[in-house]
């Protein structure tokens, strides 16, 4: 019974054991009451089901080894989980002894760089982690020392990396041999294999995979490489295509292979071929035999029949011409010869037709002809290049022999070529195999034990069978090849009769079955017999050598200069197929016994060539078909498990008691010795002179006793611990027991004494508290007596401040009736002194007429009559006054046509003293009325200012009163009065702008604007003018319309559509509204029949103007139109807009549209410059207020950043030298507004920033501080708000009232620039509040 625990690492047989299945290795996750849950080498998680196979894994298995020779578990499973776990660590190198196992990654690995050459230099098998350098040291190592020959035999399947390690190993024999890098000059350049030179010598060249190839598997790489890296013009010349059109080049499947590059590879070959003396014309050869190839390879047959005998001809000549053409020869010859024979009679010729697949056969045998005979010319040219023999007699020449070799080969339907294949396999095994047996032979005698003779299976049989005793299966096929009337039936039939005794032999069970099958090392393969003939006697016709000798190719002439010297008759004697085949073979192995070998084996880990992806019963029949099993199978047949002296005594010393470990124990052998001797007594156990030698059944038996002393160890080990552990738990509760009891008597006699220590407090606050009431009681009393006289005081104190003020009120109303009647005593003394004066005169003028006394009595007469007169008015005066006190009207007005006129006496003539008397009289009454009128004015002024607090705010009629305090006509040279601070001293003017800056709503630093920390005083805007102005346009004021922009447009369109937004049409005069605004231009008078769109806003019809596109017919229109106003500017209202369709109204339908809102399409089109030119020619026909100048020039500045600048430049030259105070405040005050809603562009923002900070005092900092700002948040989207001017007035941040839920308002300062984040951060700091989330801001409509 196997006991499990969690982490075990086991081995699960399984259930159903197929032709490739070994045992799986598993790790055990769960297990408990029985239940066991394990996860796979595959990763895949499942229960252990009853009745499943399982057993321990040994130790050495577990995480993967180097060398597999040190594996206990030296089976299949074992050697494929090591080549598993290594992989998936990307170590794609095993050793088994001097074996290197080799996994293809699929994927560029960083192991095989100049420093891994330098690493592995003089380096033994084993010393350094396993790689194919190590090999490649090795065997130049031993080649150097014992001078003997040296072979590397590489094998393995199509796709398991076979080319790729020949490469390697020829790159670094090349480096450590030579001076050079083989990498960076391939071959010749870099430095041949060796100083002497290096050979190449061709065996066994698989020409079959030219014609045809397995699932999965690709034709020979250059021609993807050719028909991938050649440039358009050179596969036009060869008339080539695509690789996936070529029938050659498709059968295995995808003509791509991940994680190689096709055409970089053929940029490598044609390096190659150039260093390697490969001529222009040579390299134009060669790649004309390829194309022709895979243009042979899609030439296809049809089957007919001449003479009731099956022909074959030639469907589509295309391909056959294409062929035809690159090899030199007539295309109709080319087509008999690829669909006749020629058959010699007795000194006659007979032409016979050709089946399809006696044809496909015959193409094929010329495309496997010439690129055979292709091949070993290039190995011809290529040794040419690269050996340089010597001359000496005696001399002998080391070399290593580097063998890529096809691997073993079963597929569905078995041939010729794959007999041959693998009767070449079986050589290489048997030689494989003898080796290993002398590795073992070595092994021991270099330990020092004895050994018996150890059987191996030799599978000299089966070659014998093949190919060496009389009567072998190739004799017998060459035999039946040379008979004329021999067929693949009476071949088959001679094979079973010769053959079907032998035990190797297989027949097939159904008898129609036309195949036979042979047992060979890695299974049995079964072959079909159907075209063994035709293969085997090569049938490359003398037809075909007729027509190659007729070519006009003559490099393709001279690959077959040997057949053309061969007669007829020499080509019938010429060798079998199988012959050759043979022949070469033993010349191999007679080669590879003459060598020390090295033996490395690739291993294709899927069928999909992925990177990580491990396909088990593949990688199990490739190891079985390397011939790895036979090594095991030896090595099991001696003594395969082997330990180092120090691994065994550290693993086993459990077993016997006094044996130390390994690194205090002095003799390991004589430690060891006496553990096989307690343990294994009388077993079949060496020791050697390093290693214990141990069967498998001693291996496993040492594993059971080692488990079973450690479980008794353990089980000691735990009734110690576990008796340590729960004595140790009782002494901390019994600890923990004392401490509660201490802690529970304390707090009961802590409870107890606080219980009695409130008892004391109590009756202490009850005594205390009877003491502080007394006192208390004997305070109040004295208190109450304090108030009493205190409030006595207060209230006497208060009589008197009252009754001061009411004398002292008193005293003013007194001395103000005191006043007034001292003004009118004074009045009246007045007016007596001045009728005693007239009576004086008047008498003085009678006495000259009349004599001295009627002159006194009618100067009398006429005094007291003038008198009389004034009292009777001052009584009516007086009734009034009283009449008006009575009825406390303040809108009662006391105008002189309430009083009623001053008429002299009848009996008194006029004369000029009563005209005199009566003026005075009426200036009396009229400064008494204009007193009484400024007070009624100011009552008025007060009522009307609360009743406009909550009227509706009329945007336009609010400008005309901000900007109507400018007083229009003042005379040049004038300031008006509300811009005195504009000639204050600059000093107080830095001092008010600091200030402002410090209550700034951001409350912090601001970004600077570009160009910030640089001397930007040379950057002048008469420096800016003079670059950039067109023209003759200067940068100093002008009272004159402008004809044409300021700055240089883009192109005709833009430049109209930028003019048109910066000047208006009115009765066909063109003005700038920038000039206007700044009264540089006077209002035009207001057309007839215009008044109906006055109260249009302007924003709406810019937005409408610019938002609306028009065909070419109604701009021709529009032009028309203009024109005609333009010629008879004498038109009158009336005739202007007059009829249904007036000119007027025809030219506002092509600027103006109802829909006045601004689209995303409308934006873009703004932002993309699409405009069409004029359209914005004519927008008004009307004076327009200063909101609407206003909102037409910012308005256009936010929609369209190409305008910024001309507009600043605008109003930069009006603002320079301009005489004129009123337009000088009207334009800094524009420009205010301008800098605080859009930015200029960085060409022109150090112009401007100098312009402001050369301006007046009061508006430079303040200009630049909105400068600042609009650059930190960008661009406005809409005008600025009533709010924003009445602000912009005052120079003053805005003041934003903000009121929350509960009632609570809170006031912030802003400015122009400001935006909502801004706000409610400021507004959080101002109340304390740090986390903002969930917070709004809303607005109302009423305040925006």
């Amino acid at each position: 019974m196997v006991v499990l625990h969690e982490g075990d690492h086991i081995w699960i047989e399984p259930d159903k054991p197929g032709p490739f299945d070994v045992p799986i290795g598993a790790r055990v996750k769960y297990s408990a009451s029985g239940q066991i849950q394990v996860i796979d080498d595959d990763g895949k998680e499942f229960w252990l089901r009853p009745g499943m196979k399982i057993r321990h894994m040994h130790a050495s298995v577990v995480n993967g080894v180097e060398d597999m020779i040190s594996l206990t578990d030296l089976n299949e499973g074992g050697i494929l989980r090591n080549l598993l776990i290594r992989y998936n660590q990307k170590l794609i190198y095993t050793y088994t002894g001097s074996i290197l196992v080799a996994v293809n990654p699929y994927q560029v690995l960083p192991i095989y760089t100049a420093e891994q050459i330098k690493a592995y230099r003089d380096k033994k098998i084993g010393e350094l982690t396993p790689h194919i350098f190590a090999i490649g040291d090795n065997a130049y190592n031993n080649m150097r020392r014992y001078q003997r020959d040296q072979c590397i035999i590489i094998s393995g399947e199509s796709g398991a990396g076979k080319t790729e390690s020949t490469k390697l190993i020829l790159q670094f024999l090349a480096a450590v041999s030579g001076q050079h890098s083989w990498i960076e000059q391939q071959i010749l350049d870099s430095n041949p294999i060796m100083e002497e030179g290096a050979k190449i010598e061709q065996y066994l060249l698989e020409k079959s995979r030219i014609v045809t190839q397995a699932q999965g598997e690709r034709n020979y790489h250059i021609f993807y490489c050719m028909l991938a890296g050649m440039t358009p013009q050179e596969r036009s010349a060869l008339e080539l295509g695509q690789a996936s059109e070529y029938h050659y080049l498709v059968q295995g499947g995808d003509v791509c292979v991940d994680g190689r590059d096709d055409a970089m590879e053929y940029a490598g070959i044609k390096s190659a071929m150039k260093v390697l003396n490969f001529s222009d014309g040579d390299s134009l050869d060669i790649h004309g035999l390829l194309a022709a190839i895979l243009h042979l390879g899609n030439v296809r047959y049809a089957s007919t029949v001449v003479d009731n005998i099956d022909a074959s001809e030639v469907v589509g000549d295309r391909e056959l011409a294409r062929a035809a053409r690159l090899l030199g020869c007539n295309p109709v010859n080319l087509r008999d010869a690829l669909t006749t024979k020629t058959i010699f009679t007795r000194g006659d010729t007979v032409t016979s037709p050709m089946s399809v697949d006696y044809a496909t056969d015959v193409k094929d045998a010329l495309v496997k002809g010439i690129y055979g005979r292709l091949f070993v010319w290039i190995v011809i040219k290529i040794n040419a290049a690269i050996y340089k023999g010597r001359s000496a007699e005696k001399y002998y020449q080391n070399s290593i022999g580097v063998l890529d070799i096809f691997g073993f080969e079963n597929f569905g339907v078995n041939s010729f070529e794959q007999l041959c294949i693998n009767f070449a396999n079986e050589n290489l095994q048997q030689f494989f195999v003898r080796h290993i047996f002398k590795l073992e032979q070595e092994e021991y005698n270099s330990e020092g034990i004895s050994w018996k003779h150890i059987e191996f299976i030799d599978n000299q049989d089966t070659l014998d069978l093949i190919a060496v005793k009389p009567m072998n299966i190739l004799s017998l096929v060459d035999e039946e090849a040379k008979f004329p009337k021999g067929t693949d039936d009476t071949m088959l039939h001679k094979l079973h009769q010769n053959h079907s005794s032998n035990s190797l032999y297989l027949q097939p069970r159904a008898a129609v079955t036309k195949a036979f099958g042979l047992r060979h090392f890695a299974g049995d393969v079964y072959y079909s017999a159907q075209g063994f003939l035709d293969k085997n006697r090569d049938t490359f016709s003398a037809d075909l050598v007729k027509l190659i000798q007729e070519s006009s190719n003559k490099f393709l002439k001279s690959l077959f200069a040997r057949d053309f010297a061969m007669g007829v008759e020499t080509r019938k004697r010429a060798p079998t197929l199988s012959l050759q085949f043979k022949k070469s073979l033993e010349a191999l192995m007679k080669t590879l016994t003459q060598c020390q070998p090295f033996f490395v084996r690739c291993i294709k880990p899927n069928e999909l060539k992925k990177p990580l992806t491990f396909d088990r019963e593949l990688c199990v029949r490739q190891l079985r078909y390397s011939g790895m099993m036979e090594t095991i199978r030896i090595r099991r047949a001696g003594y395969p498990i082997r330990h180092q002296f120090a691994d065994f005594v550290d693993r086993y010393r459990v077993l016997v008691d006094g044996i130390p470990t390994s690194k205090v124990c002095r003799n390991l052998r004589e430690a060891c010795a006496t553990i096989c001797k307690q343990v294994l007594s009388g077993q079949d156990v060496q020791l050697g002179k390093t290693k214990v030698f141990l069967k498998d059944a001693h291996d496993v038996f040492l594993e059971q006793e080692r488990d079973r002393q450690l479980t008794k160890k353990i089980i000691v080990i735990q009734k110690r611990w576990r008796g340590y552990f729960y004595r140790k738990r009782y002494l901390a509760m019994r600890r923990a027991s004392c401490r509660i009891q201490a802690w529970v008597r304390m707090f009961l006699a802590r409870r107890r004494y606080l219980r009695q220590r409130t008892g004391f407090l109590r009756m202490q606050a009850v005594l205390r508290a009877r003491q502080l009431n007394a006192a208390f009681q004997r305070s109040r009393v004295l208190v109450v007596n304090l108030q009493r006289y205190a409030r006595g005081y207060l209230a006497r104190r208060r009589c008197h401040g009252r009754l001061a003020s009411v004398i002292k009120l008193q005293s003013n109303i007194r001395r103000f009736i005191a006043q007034k009647n001292y003004a009118n005593l004074r009045l009246r003394h007045g007016k007596r002194v001045e009728a005693e004066k007239l009576k004086r005169e008047m008498e003085e003028r009678l006495k000259r007429e009349k004599g001295s006394k009627e002159a006194k009595i009618e100067a009398e007469k006429a005094h007291r009559s003038v008198s009389g007169a004034l009292a009777t008015r001052k009584r009516k005066f007086a009734m009034i006054r009283q009449l008006c006190r009575r009825h406390n009207s303040a809108s009662y007005s006391l105008n002189r046509r309430h009083y009623p006129p001053f008429e002299p006496p009848r009996f008194c003539p006029p004369h000029h003293s009563q005209e005199r008397l009566a003026q005075l009289d009426r200036e009396s009454q009229e400064a008494d009325l204009q007193q009484r009128q400024e007070a009624v004015k100011k009552k008025e002024a007060i009522e009307l200012a609360e009743r406009r607090k909550y009227e509706p705010v009329d945007d336009s009629k609010m400008v005309e009163e901000i900007f109507g305090f400018i007083d229009t006509e003042q005379e040049d040279g004038a300031a008006p009065q509300a811009f005195r601070d504009l000639e204050e001293s600059r000093r107080r003017a830095i001092e008010r702008a600091a200030a402002a800056a410090a209550s700034s709503p951001t409350g912090a630093e601001l970004p600077a604007v570009p160009g910030a920390d640089e001397d930007i005083s040379e950057y002048r805007f008469a420096k800016y003018a003079a670059t950039y102005f067109q023209g003759n346009a200067t940068h100093t004021h002008t009272r004159r319309a402008l004809k044409q922009p300021l700055t240089a447009l883009k192109n005709e369109g833009e430049s109209n559509c930028r003019f048109g937004l910066n000047k208006t049409r009115l009765k066909n005069h063109c003005r700038i509204i920038s000039f206007s605004f700044m009264s540089d231009l006077p209002e035009p008078r207001l057309t007839v029949g215009d008044s109906r769109d006055s109260h249009t806003p302007v924003m709406t019809k810019i937005y409408s103007t610019l938002g609306r596109r028009f065909n070419q017919k109604e701009v021709e229109e529009a032009a028309k139109l203009a024109g005609e106003l333009e010629k008879d500017p004498g038109l009158s209202s009336s005739q202007r807009s007059g009829g249904k369709r007036s000119i007027r109204k025809k030219l506002v339908s092509l600027t103006l549209k109802k829909k006045s809102k601004l689209t995303d399409g409308v934006v873009n089109r703004l932002r993309e410059g699409e405009f069409n030119p004029g359209s914005n020619e004519l927008l008004e026909d009307r004076p327009t207020s200063n909101l609407e100048k206003l909102h037409f020039i910012i308005g256009n500045g936010i929609l369209r950043p190409e305008l910024r600048d001309e507009i600043y430049c605008q109003i930069c030259k009006q603002l320079s030298q301009n005489p004129n105070k009123v337009s000088l405040a009207r334009g800094w005050i524009l420009l205010s507004l301008c800098v605080g809603c859009f930015a200029p562009s960085e060409k022109f923002v150090r112009y401007l920033r100098n312009f402001i900070r050369e301006g007046p005092p009061g508006y430079a900092p303040y200009c630049e501080n909105r400068l600042q700002r609009t650059f930190v948040n960008g661009t406005r989207n809409q005008p600025p708000s009533w709010l924003e001017l009445q602000a912009t007035k005052n120079k003053r941040p805005l003041s934003l009232p903000i009121t929350f839920m509960d009632g609570n308002t809170e006031t912030l300062m802003a400015d122009s620039a400001t935006t909502a984040e801004e706000l409610c951060q400021g507004l959080a700091e101002k109340i304390g509040l740090t986390d903002r989330f969930g917070f709004s801001l809303y607005i109302a409509l009423f305040d925006k």
